[in-house]
């Protein structure tokens, strides 16, 4: 018996974005072009458009340049959250970053996947939420419907594809728990290690 053939003829574009075509055009061919450039370095700028197009920016934010973000009104971020350069925030559905989350340059979060059991390949999108005191390391991967825990670490080129458990760090693809994470409360702004980060 062979297999039911993929049929990409007969995938069913349903998805909304939740914005008018014209909001979209906007955001695509002139605020995210901005948010991009290289040559303007002001994260106050970055979170003035990002807001302006309907995301809910907290105080302090830092965006680097090269950041993607699909939908800035699927997105919410909370104070003092660090995202460095070239990360895609791929959001087809809600993205959630709490307060004091490092976001790592070149990080993918992604809420869109395909049912692979369905000849169509069906869409399926699912938040991502990442709790206050995470660190997403450079080039992690997260996947769609993915919890990171708060204080979690996903180390550098890791792939969440589940939850993260709460001050656990986590490495591999799939990313498994290695480690218990330790806040050093003895480690003050004034220290060498703290001037390195």
């Amino acid at each position: 018996m062979s297999p039911t053939p993929i049929d990409l003829s007969s995938y069913k574009h349903t998805y909304r974005s939740g914005r008018s075509a014209i909001v979209r055009a906007l955001w695509f061919f002139a605020g995210l072009p901005l948010l991009r450039c290289q040559a303007l370095p002001s994260s106050a700028f970055r979170r003035w458009l990002l807001r302006l197009f309907g995301a809910e920016i907290g105080r302090a934010v830092i965006i680097k340049p090269g950041v993607r973000v699909k939908y800035p009104w699927l997105l919410r971020v909370g104070d003092h959250c660090w995202i460095g350069e070239d990360c895609w925030i791929d959001n087809l559905s809600l993205v959630c970053i709490g307060n004091h989350v490092c976001v790592s340059q070149g990080v993918y979060l992604c809420t869109g996947n395909h049912d692979w059991s369905d000849p169509a390949f069906g869409l399926i999108v699912r938040p991502i939420h990442v709790h206050d005191g995470a660190w997403l390391c450079a080039r992690a991967i997260i996947g769609p419907g993915a919890r990171i825990g708060e204080g979690a670490v996903l180390t550098a080129g890791s792939v969440a594809t589940k939850s993260l458990e709460p001050y656990s760090v986590y490495a591999g693809n799939p990313a498994t728990q290695f480690a218990h994470r330790t806040i050093n409360a003895g480690i003050t702004d004034g220290s060498p290690l703290a001037a390195a980060r």
